[in-house]
């Protein structure tokens, strides 16, 4: 009986230490956070997407995420990459989903899994795969039965494969938050009662699907419960979740913007990014993800808009190319070590607020077990101040945020950047390629691959998008007693287009080109054109660049011309081409005869020298090369190039389109103030995009094929292969600066002197201090000057501990630099150094 009972109790213990062990294993959330096995966490995240890098670099992606302090890797799951034709699915090479998350669980942080299955994203088609479009029936992204059974099919998809594969957290793996949708709010906010009834739909099937971990939707206010309505934007400390239960979550806090062709390139400075985190979690927040943390690069015909460049990168931590981008990378690294040393005050109570000031203030987190937090705030954009909090008094630079973690000890400030910058160069290692050229064919009605219909018709619906182009080509015929073959006024061609971009050939010879843009993709073509009497031939390349991403049932927006199509100044009058005969045909004869590849290539008769096509329209090059040396990364100068489309390999680096000036506004950037994509832009007057990356994993030692296709016109030899390198780098240090030391020194008694710390890549030593003052400097890495104070001895330090060093430090304090050079001021050091 003894027995029994013993055996009984070892039972009901192993049942209860299962019971623990089970509940341990979950992820849920109150008002504070979500909590994992139990406990509220403080979560930094970062969104890298897995095909806009390749398998090879995740890994060192994964890790220097890791090493800037995130817990969480953020991705969308994108639908057209998976499922290209409907029930056929790909989840190889980068889109080799599960072994990306596979890698994030390997380094030891969590995935938030944002299944959608629509993404926007500047994606093609917000992701969508082009064959949803012409499902009989269907209508994107609202209460309507093919779109929502076509949408729950391929999110039980994605989650049978995660829980196959045993990813969501539950079951021992790194997904800790699912999100279904994305930033659908304002669509059901036009669409009104079908959307309601959408979202009500779409977060019970999510929820039905039983991962085990809670979902989000972004945007989206009315978030059914369970699921949590989470904020994107620039800024979101003043959000609330819609249910006092649910954790204040930022799914998007933007680190840049992307950049379009035709558009300036966007930069958000890092201390108002540091800043806008500080603001969110001393107001209660406790998720926040950076879109982008690595923004990449949209391969092949990926990137949508229409005329989203082929870069991604987004101003990104982690540059387009994987390397950190400083001093934003870095000065974020410092912000998160700061976070974290407040977390257990953060995520134990709500925090108090007390004005310092006009523009100042202070949040406060004491918990009951004696844990204390405080943050320092200045929202004045022009001026510093200094404030007294405690038993102390506190300097706090414009626009910034001090972070106490025990409401003492000043450990980082928004404004001032610990971290070094960074110049980077891009460095020719190829500019000697040997090129051939092939010009493609002006197709025409009478081509026996072509198909005649009447009137005309819409570009998708046509090449339901496997290429960017399409021929329309009709006849015109001119009578021999037209009046302008005699008089000499060549009758006027207009051109109606849904765009994206248009080449017009009159007889063969291109006559003009017109293209839209991101505000308005629609195009139109007005001008004179030369016909002679009898059959003229008509033929019309339309250009897509990325269908729409964003939008009211974006599947029904058109591209390609739609006319109307009139020819005027004729006898009769104008005549409408519209409604006559039209041929069509798909793409391009190289596109049919694969010149991108090697097999392909090898089909036609290519000329080289003198022969060398040279600002032709509709042409082919090629050249072969040997991958350089080092392991630095890799990209094309473009910048002698029209527009067109790039392929290494067989693998397409993406869309090309230098030609396409940037416009609108650039200027001074001031970190201080609110930002907005309109802020802080460079590329004004140049190339929109004029580098394209080449990832290192797809070249071989020796024989790799170049092949580049221009529209309407380049100079191949102007092109040349350049690595990304670090140039200079710089510190910026105010003496008596805040740094995570000061933690350390706490109770020490030591006093806190400030370093510069300046580091070369592998590889590379600083070899020469270009600039260097302690006093009042002036400028940014790259254009500092000396202020109206300046110590003689500024050089010496940094020349002694820095030469031939890959890394080395100087402390900012006034006897290394021979004295103090005027006394009251509070100095600083600015340095660049030279990496070679």
């Amino acid at each position: 009986m003894g027995l029994r009972i013993l055996v009984g109790n070892m039972l009901m213990l192993l049942l209860v230490f299962s019971l623990v062990c089970s509940a341990a294993a979950s992820v849920t959330y109150d008002h504070k956070a979500i909590m994992i096995n139990g406990q509220r966490r403080i979560l930094i995240s970062g969104s890298i997407h897995y095909p806009r890098s390749t398998p090879e670099m995740w890994p060192d992606l994964i890790q220097k995420a890791k090493d800037g302090g995130l817990d969480v890797i953020q991705t969308y799951v994108f639908w057209n990459g998976h499922e290209p034709s409907q029930g056929k699915y790909y989840f190889e090479d980068r889109y080799d989903l599960v072994k990306f998350i596979k890698l994030v669980q390997q380094a030891g942080l969590y995935v938030h899994l944002r299944i959608g299955p629509y993404v926007c994203a500047e994606w093609n088609f917000g992701g969508f795969p082009v064959w949803l479009k012409y499902v009989p029936g269907i209508s994107f992204r609202t209460d309507n039965g093919p779109f929502k059974a076509a949408m729950q099919k391929f999110t039980e998809k994605i989650v049978s494969m995660m829980k196959a594969e045993k990813l969501f957290e539950t079951q021992g793996g790194p997904i800790i938050l699912s999100q279904i949708e994305n930033e659908y709010g304002p669509v059901e906010w036009e669409i009104r009662d079908p959307g309601k009834a959408y979202t009500k739909w779409a977060a019970q099937m999510a929820v039905g699907l039983d991962t085990g971990v809670p979902w989000i939707m972004c945007k989206q206010e009315d978030a059914p419960d369970p699921v949590i309505d989470t904020c994107n934007g620039f800024y979101c400390e003043n959000f609330k979740p819609n249910k006092d239960y649910k954790p204040k979550m930022w799914t998007e806090n933007w680190t840049g913007w992307f950049t379009e062709f035709g558009g300036p390139v966007p930069h958000r400075p890092a201390e108002d990014l540091a800043l806008s985190v500080v603001r969110f979690i001393q107001n209660g927040g406790s998720f926040v993800n950076y879109y982008m943390y690595h923004g990449g690069t949209n391969f092949g015909r990926t990137a949508g808009g229409p005329f989203i460049a082929t870069s991604y990168d987004y101003d990104a931590p982690i540059d387009e190319y994987g390397l950190p981008r400083e001093p934003k990378w870095g000065h974020l690294r410092d912000l998160h070590k700061a976070i974290k040393l407040c977390e257990s005050a953060l995520v134990s109570v709500d925090p108090t607020v007390s004005s310092l000031g006009n523009n100042q203030e202070a949040h406060v987190f004491k918990s009951k077990s004696g844990g204390c937090a405080a943050f320092l705030a200045n929202y004045d954009t022009k001026s510093s101040a200094k404030v007294s909090f405690g038993n102390a008094q506190y300097d706090l630079p414009p626009w910034s945020v001090s972070i106490l973690p025990d409401c003492k000890t000043v450990v980082f400030n928004t404004a001032r950047l610990g971290a070094q910058s960074s110049q980077m160069t891009m460095t020719s290692v190829n500019s000697a390629f040997s090129w051939q050229s092939y010009n493609d064919e002006t197709a025409t009605a009478d081509d026996d691959d072509s198909t005649t219909m009447d009137g005309l018709w819409e570009q998708v619906n046509v090449t339901r998008d496997v290429t960017d182009y399409l021929w329309y080509m009709t006849d015109i015929n001119i009578d021999s007693g037209e009046g302008f073959l005699k008089n000499g006024q060549s009758p006027l061609l207009t051109i109606f287009s849904a765009g994206h971009a248009l080449h017009v050939f009159i007889n063969g010879q291109l006559s003009g080109t017109v293209y839209g843009g991101l505000d308005n993709p629609k195009l139109t073509f007005s001008d004179n054109i030369k016909l002679g009497a009898g059959i003229n031939k008509i033929s019309l390349l339309s250009v897509a660049v990325g269908l729409p991403n964003v939008g009211l049932h974006f599947e029904t927006w058109n591209a390609g011309v739609l006319g109307p199509v009139t020819l005027k100044g004729l006898n009769e009058g104008t005549r409408d081409l519209s409604k006559q005969k039209w041929s069509y045909k798909i793409g391009l004869k190289g596109e049919a005869l694969s010149l991108h590849t090697v097999s392909g290539s090898s089909s036609v008769e290519w000329v080289e020298g003198s022969l060398l096509a040279k600002k032709q329209p509709l042409t082919w090059y090629k050249a072969t090369f040997n991958a350089p040396g080092g392991n630095e990364p890799l990209a094309l100068d473009m910048n002698t190039m029209g527009k067109g489309q790039i392929w290494i390999n067989g693998q397409s680096i993406g869309r090309h389109w230098p030609a396409y000036i940037a416009h609108g506004g650039c200027g001074d950037c001031s970190y201080a103030g609110t930002y907005d994509d309109k802020k802080c832009r460079t590329n004004c007057g140049e190339a929109s995009q004029r580098w394209y990356h080449v990832p290192r994993s797809w070249l071989n030692p020796s024989g790799n094929l170049l092949v580049v296709f221009d529209e309407w016109g380049g100079d191949a030899t102007g092109i040349s292969l350049v690595k990304r390198t670090t140039g200079s780098v710089c510190a910026d240090i105010f003496e008596g600066q805040p740094t995570l030391k000061n933690w350390d020194m706490l109770n020490s008694g030591k006093v806190n002197r400030p370093k510069a710390h300046l580091w070369c890549p592998p590889g590379q030593k600083i070899s020469q201090i270009k600039f260097a003052s302690y006093g009042l400097p002036q400028g940014t890495c790259g254009s500092f000057r000396e202020g109206s104070c300046h110590a003689h001895k500024s050089y010496d330090a940094a020349q002694k501990n820095c030469i031939g060093q890959q890394s080395c430090s100087v402390t900012v304090a006034p006897e290394v630099f021979g004295g103090d050079p005027c006394p009251g001021n509070m100095k600083k050091l600015s340095v660049e150094a030279i990496c070679s």
